[in-house]
């Protein structure tokens, strides 16, 4: 069988199971088992696939029909441009996240940005990401999962910023040592009601009965914990902005509060800026 045989033949496997992106989902899959990149695979589509590779295709052909998403079972996914290893320890980065980092970059052009801690970091998608674009900041990564802190430990040392990168295990802000000028979230905002079973863990999904009671955990934690002038980004859910916007706003008086939408439409990001001359207390 060819490499474009067995394409096409994963291709229609998958499209009658009702997975989404089909076209990628089976060449992702292909390539992972032939350590090719994508240029290599369209190069030698008319190769013939040996019957070991093909068996091993069919494997992983296989559990991704029993649901297991494909970034687990490759052991990757891209975020941000980056390529970043996962398990199912930690949840699988979404490009709607990016949406964090870019509002992150557009706020240190405004002003610096010395300390930054990610809460809830999982992979170590976004402080990886900002690491690499604000190579003068010092960032904290927070997980109260030990294991998600091994899989953001790999990819710290992936992309060469374990240095400045700070791992700390514990609850959301309780581990920072010191005030932040960042505080920038990806916590889970799925409610109960919402919830489906899942190959990625629960506790990085599950935001309680509305979806919400995480984040506004963390928006009650937050007093101390910023710098004069410091800024708060959250990732949240459909329909949740007019909810946190009010907590922030009860919260910090004297603040900005903003929302941002993701290219989907979704209000996505919300974001809190304290005045420089007062520090959350």
């Amino acid at each position: 069988m060819t490499l474009k045989a067995a394409l096409s033949r994963a291709r229609g496997i998958l499209a009658q199971n009702a997975i989404e992106d089909v076209p990628l989902e089976a060449e992702l899959l292909l390539r992972h088992v032939l350590k090719i990149n994508r240029t290599q695979l369209y190069l030698d589509l008319e190769q013939e696939l040996s019957p070991q590779d093909e068996k091993a295709f069919g494997h992983l052909v296989e559990r991704r029909l029993s649901g297991e998403p494909s970034a687990y079972i490759i052991g990757n996914r891209e975020f941000y441009g980056l390529d970043f290893y996962v398990d199912s320890n930690t949840l699988i980065p979404r490009p709607e996240s990016e949406l964090l980092v870019e509002t992150a970059l557009t706020l240190a052009r405004n002003r610096q940005l010395h300390t930054i801690a990610d809460i809830g970091t999982g992979c170590g998608a976004i402080a990886v990401s900002l690491a690499l674009e604000l190579a003068q900041a010092k960032i904290y990564a927070t997980d109260i999962s030990p294991a998600a802190l091994e899989v953001a430990a790999i990819n710290c040392q992936r992309h060469g910023v374990d240095d400045r990168v700070s791992l700390l295990q514990g609850d959301m802000l309780e581990p920072l040592p010191e005030p932040v000028d960042l505080i920038i979230a990806n916590l889970p905002y799925v409610g109960e009601s919402e919830l489906t079973p899942s190959f990625e863990p629960l506790i990085a999904l599950d935001g309680g009965a509305d979806g919400t009671e995480i984040i506004a955990k963390l928006c009650l934690q937050t007093k101390g914990k910023l710098s004069g002038g410091g800024s708060l980004l959250l990732e949240i859910g459909a329909g949740q902005s007019e909810a946190i916007t009010a907590l922030l706003r009860h919260l910090f008086p004297d603040s900005n509060v903003d929302v941002f939408t993701d290219l989907g439409g979704i209000e996505r990001v919300v974001s809190l800026s304290l005045s420089k001359a007062k520090v959350a207390k």
